[in-house]
């Protein structure tokens, strides 16, 4: 199996150059861990408490069970993969069953953070893209998908998300084999690792 590490800043990109190289290689041949599924269950937390948990923090990622669930697949197992709900900051109890496949895409903010996922990695991509493409991608998304306010999302950004990428996101930067500037739009650099990609598979 061929493992591949995607980790950047939020809205940088990294979901797209998954979602790129999975469909160029095509879904028969790989499989995505999206790292936002293994947000902790907050559901014993109440939800005004769960709100002001800081959520951009690697301990809030259960991590642990990535790792379990990479093992898994690696041994030829399937995995339930948890589904999370972000408007409600807890998980829902459903899961997606994911099989097997020569080549696995780990994807998050953290992706190259956790020393114990990265030395599993054949190869470690960091996605960039600048900070106020990042901040508007995110309020976009969080307004649009999570049922957040404008206020909380600018919020949260100032004392929590800023801060955190640049305590442990951005120094997550010098793991990375690849730098993708631009994030999904750089096709070049997509195709480039995508013919690493094939070459591997080609050899083993």
């Amino acid at each position: 199996m061929f493992i591949i590490g995607i980790g950047g800043g939020t809205g940088s990109g990294k979901t797209t150059v998954a979602q790129k190289i999975n469909e160029i290689i095509g879904e028969s041949n790989s499989v995505i861990l999206p790292m936002d599924n293994y947000y902790k269950d907050m559901s014993h937390v109440p939800f005004e408490e769960r709100k002001k948990y800081n959520y951009d923090h690697p301990d809030m990622i259960e991590f642990s069970l990535l790792v379990d669930h990479l093992k898994e697949l690696l041994d030829g197992k399937s995995i339930k993969l948890p589904e999370y709900d972000f408007a409600q900051y807890t998980r829902t109890g459903n899961f997606t069953l994911l099989d097997p496949k020569p080549v696995i895409i780990i994807e998050g903010i953290f992706a190259l953070y956790y020393e114990e996922l990265r030395k599993f990695y054949d190869l470690s991509i960091f996605v960039d893209a600048e900070s106020d493409v990042r901040f508007i991608r995110r309020l976009e998304r969080d307004i649009k998908e999570r049922g957040r306010t404008i206020d909380s999302v600018i919020n949260q950004y100032l004392n929590m998300v800023k801060p955190m990428h640049d305590a442990y996101v951005e120094p997550s930067k010098k793991y990375a084999d690849l730098i993708i500037p631009r994030g999904g739009f750089n096709e070049k650099a997509i195709n480039v690792v995508v013919e690493f990609i094939f070459k591997k598979m080609s050899q083993n």
